[in-house]
């Protein structure tokens, strides 16, 4: 754990170290040559000791005080904090000298001490690394601030884009209104034209078009995402799309719809079972001769249980991703609207089926007018 800690704070201080090791050793060698003799190691140790205490001390109490919400008498605190800060570094460095005389780091002889030439040394190099350590917070400071500055017009950029955006997507949502009210209008007249001059001639194909009509027409008038409609009109949905698969592979599929209960009022979210439905067509096995792809819709004691069941087609392999995608989309919309009052499941199981399940406690207040 020590270990550790001590790892971790040269990783975080370690330009700090290089910085004073090279500082430290710049002066010791100039102060040693000009003065044409070294000090003993003992001197320099209590020397740096109080410097570098010194410094941190005053920076993290500049920073207290820079920081402070309460603004009033500012100059006059960092003023009072200058003179304690000295006061502290002349009884610091008389302490350690005594502690290092008594454990034989430093020679000392108190006899010979001359207390107005100590009193003004510390003074001296107090000043000096309060004056270091008052620089070093404003940078550090003045580097923050710049971040800060930053990091708002970035935040200002983005929320210019988001609102241009916004604005786009407004224009274009009322374009987009503008043109539903003549698209669908002309789309259904046409697909009603082409039904009845295809009826007599082409009744297959007037079926498909008839299929497709029914489709466009829900999801033209679906409601929101969040909103729930009646589980029946989803049921007729999954029916158009059968009979168009049906009328397109020449009624080759092998696929069983079997709903039981009375579903008359009871409400679901929307896309939930048309998006298992198209799962099926999509990545199943629908022709299978004896293995047909089931849809299972019962409602009973306000428990409403969905359960498809198809033969897995080998030959799509790469399509199984885009798969999963739709089902985790079940999977939120469920969360969104049930929390986790569901349970939805879905496997592969020994015959090579896939099947899903959702199984969900729905009130149907319609259900007292249906007896």
């Amino acid at each position: 754990m020590t270990l550790s800690i001590i790892k971790s704070l040269y990783k975080k201080y370690k330009l700090h170290l290089f910085i004073w090791i090279i500082y430290i050793v710049y002066e010791i060698t100039t102060l040693g040559f000009t003065a044409k003799q070294f000090r003993p190691a003992g001197t320099y140790l209590l020397i740096y000791t109080t410097n570098i205490t010194a410094f941190y001390t005053h920076a993290f109490l500049l920073k207290k005080v820079l920081n402070s919400q309460n603004q009033l008498f500012r100059f006059f605190k960092i003023l009072l904090l200058i003179v304690v800060m000295g006061a502290a570094y002349i009884a610091l460095s008389f302490l350690l000298l005594l502690a290092f005389q008594k454990i034989g780091i430093v020679k000392f002889d108190m006899s010979n001490f001359d207390s107005r030439n100590f009193i003004l040394s510390c003074l001296y190099r107090s000043i000096y690394y309060i004056g270091f350590a008052t620089g070093y917070v404003y940078l550090v400071k003045s580097f923050q601030d710049q971040k800060k500055v930053e990091a708002l017009e970035r935040q200002n950029l983005v929320t210019q884009i988001e609102k241009q955006a916004l604005e786009n997507d407004l224009i274009q949502s009322q374009n987009n209104y503008l043109r539903s009210q003549i698209n669908p209008h002309f789309l259904f007249n046409t697909l009603n034209f082409i039904y009845n001059d295809a009826r007599k001639k082409a009744p297959m194909a007037a079926d498909a078009i008839m299929n497709l009509a029914e489709m466009m027409r829900y999801a033209l008038k679906r409601p929101e995402a969040s909103e729930v409609v009646p589980l029946s009109e989803e049921i007729e949905q999954i029916e158009h799309l059968i009979n168009l698969h049906k009328l397109r592979t020449a009624n080759n599929i092998n696929l069983e719809l079997d709903v039981t209960g009375d579903l008359f009022g009871l409400r679901f979210p929307p896309l939930i079972l048309l998006t298992l439905v198209e799962n099926i067509f999509k990545h199943g096995n629908v022709s299978h001769s004896t293995q047909p792809a089931q849809i299972k819709i019962a409602y009973q004691n306000n428990n409403l249980n969905i359960t498809t069941i198809n033969m897995i087609n080998d030959n799509k392999g790469k399509q199984t991703e885009s798969h999963h995608v739709g089902i985790e989309n079940i999977a939120k919309r469920l969360s969104n609207f049930y929390g986790e009052d569901y349970v939805f499941r879905y496997y592969q199981d020994p015959l090579n089926r896939y099947i899903t399940e959702i199984d969900v406690n729905i009130v149907n207040p319609m259900a007292r007018l249906n007896r």
